[in-house]
């Protein structure tokens, strides 16, 4: 396995020890119930034995996944965490990430950690699951200061030999590559990575057995895609399907399709939006670049399952070539739209990514991810995805691996009597619906249309989960790589 290098440079190293070796200041222990004092012995002195006994006494109802530090020496820890007795994969990490923040607010900068008794307890915390937790609370994007923080924390693990699964870490470090590469995607600024710069990126990826398409625009032009090149024909900029097949099964078995929104930066194009906040419009392609962050993380842990990823990457600019409200465009289906609002640009381009996934690799299911309505954010907040779907099968699947990694989806209605609010008077449908109400519903009922042969389909409207402005469990502040866990999930549990 070679790792990916990161556009950053990540805060915390870890290295695994086979025996103590020099003198480690700070230590962090793991207690639960059933932990005797008699386990640390050969490691510490009696007098440190005794001062950890002291504090278990003094404090028998501790909270379960409680982090507290006893003070041996004036610069010298030892960092005492509490096990619940249900502690699942989440829960391992979500203390992984706790622990974390805990060294880093209190300047704790190199730790031993004894992983002596993850494996001897009854709560059986999984060690890989609390470093990949610590692993991904870590993520830092600072490519752009000048001055960088140069201070390295460091865990130092003191383990059995048995006790770091290798298979498991080996898919671990692949979601976390996959995790980091999708948040250094959205952090970066708009003139930096436009569609011709992230089209060469994607390219890249060639390296590690992913096969890379990208049809630009002369090649959409022949192609009939004409509903995503009317979103990018304001900039000078290129506009670009990109497609990422991975074959890890053998059998020619339909793949696994995931469609991404790519719009690099989105000014609301002639339908400009207000300058407040606009900034933030750099995530838009967010959608996109957690396609990009899960086929990366499917071939780099060999994943055995046949998977196709589709992104349209494009740029929302006003200007003199920019498409009008009241334009009508041809998309790759055939249908006809008018775009009576330029800001409602994202569905435009998944129109065409969406029928031109299904008719080219007639995939086993298609979900497509995207910032697609503030509407969303109003009904959900930043707690949960949108989840609207025409297949109940995918829906619960999705729902269950969701609640699994704590990348929370919630399933919205579809139906036909939302069909009248997108129909147009001069096309066969209009991109807004300027009635009101279901914003979100009406923008899935609309993508809806572009599924021409019935096949599974589920839309995930990330809007409040791409971005944080402030940190979550398991993410700092800033892009957050919502979906690359939820979907890997959802695919290793049910197809593979």
């Amino acid at each position: 396995f070679q790792p990916i290098l990161y556009l950053i440079q990540m805060t915390l190293k870890i290295n695994y020890l086979d025996n103590q070796k020099g003198l480690f200041k700070n230590t962090a222990l793991f207690l639960a119930n059933d932990t005797k004092i008699s386990e640390f012995k050969g490691i510490f002195e009696d007098k440190i034995n005794q001062k950890i006994l002291n504090y278990l006494k003094k404090n028998k109802n501790s909270k379960n996944n409680k982090i507290d530090s006893i003070n041996i020496d004036f610069d010298q820890k030892i960092i005492l965490t509490f096990l619940s007795g249900k502690n699942n994969a989440q829960a391992s990490e979500e203390l992984g990430a706790k622990f974390y923040d805990y060294v880093k607010k209190n300047e704790i900068q190199n730790t031993l950690i004894i992983g002596s008794n993850f494996s001897s307890t009854k709560n059986k915390i999984f060690l890989n699951q609390f470093l990949h937790g610590a692993q991904l609370k870590s993520y830092e994007f600072n490519l752009y200061k000048t001055k960088k923080q140069k201070k390295e924390i460091i865990f130092n693990i003191l383990k059995r030999k048995n006790q770091v699964n290798p298979k498991d870490k080996y898919k671990l470090d692949a979601i976390l590559n996959g995790v980091n590469f999708t948040k250094d995607l959205v952090s970066e600024p708009g003139n930096v990575l436009h569609p011709d710069e992230y089209a060469k990126r994607l390219v890249k990826l060639k390296k590690f057995g992913l096969k890379v398409t990208v049809y630009d625009e002369k090649k959409l032009t022949k192609l009939g895609c004409n509903a995503l090149l009317g979103v990018g024909q304001g900039s000078i900029r290129g506009s670009y399907l990109v497609t990422m097949e991975w074959k890890g099964n053998k059998s020619k078995s339909k793949p696994l399709a995931f469609v991404g929104k790519g719009v690099c930066f989105d000014t609301g194009g002639i339908s400009l939006k207000p300058a407040r906040f606009m900034e933030d419009m750099t995530y838009d392609m967010a959608g996109s670049a957690v396609v990009v962050g899960l086929m990366k993380n499917f071939a780099l842990r060999k994943a055995k399952i046949n998977a196709v990823g589709v992104v349209g990457l494009v740029e929302n600019m006003p200007g003199g070539n920019a498409q009008r409200p009241g334009d009508i465009v041809k998309s790759y289906s055939g249908k006809t739209i008018e775009v009576l609002n330029t800001d409602a640009e994202g569905r435009l381009v998944l129109a065409d990514a969406l029928t031109f996934t299904e008719k080219k690799f007639k995939p086993n299911f298609i979900v497509d991810l995207a910032t697609l309505t503030g509407a969303i954010v109003v009904s959900l907040g930043s707690e949960y995805a949108g989840l609207f779907s025409n297949d109940d099968k995918i829906s619960k699947q999705i729902f269950e691996a969701g609640e699994k990694v704590d990348e929370k989806v919630w399933r919205l209605p579809l139906h036909k009597n939302y069909d009248k609010l997108m129909n147009s008077k001069n096309a066969d449908m209009q991109n807004i619906n300027y009635v009101g109400g279901a914003g979100s519903t009406t923008a899935a009922q609309f993508l809806q249309r572009f599924i021409i042969n019935k096949t599974p389909w589920a839309h995930l409207d990330i809007a409040g989960m791409a971005f944080s402005k402030y940190a979550g469990a398991l993410n700092s502040s800033g892009a957050t790589g919502y979906g690359v866990r939820l979907l890997n999930k959802f695919v290793e549990d049910n197809y593979e």
